[in-house]
């Protein structure tokens, strides 16, 4: 058997992200998607006033807003994201998150080779 590189959902199933996690009032909830040497995969449901206070990764993070509007602050500068909308947080960049209102994002991390 080969080696479950995304786990946690259905395969060759159609299903929505943001069905994968529920949000809960006062919390950071998260699901795994996948977790490599080399790319971690993590969607999150994240309730108004809540987040992850300021930290770096050593890749590339990639956050795709699925539901609701997040603020992301890179370096101290925040951006406004709702859903449908991406940004790239870069390597080595202080970095937070918060929900502006309760939201679900997909968090993809790229790490270096």
């Amino acid at each position: 058997m080969a080696e479950e590189l995304i786990k946690n959902v259905a395969k060759s199933e159609v299903f929505h992200l943001a069905d994968l996690v529920q949000g809960e009032e006062g919390q950071v909830v998260s699901l795994t998607l996948s977790q490599t040497p080399k790319c971690k995969m993590t969607v999150f449901a994240i309730d108004a006033d809540e987040g992850m206070a300021s930290h770096a990764a050593p890749g590339d993070a990639l956050i795709t807003v699925l539901e609701g509007t997040g603020e992301i602050a890179i370096e101290g500068t925040p951006h406004e994201l709702k859903a449908g909308e991406s940004i790239v947080m870069p390597a080595g960049a202080a970095h937070a998150v918060r929900g502006v209102t309760a939201f679900k994002m997909l968090l993809t991390v790229v790490l270096p080779s």
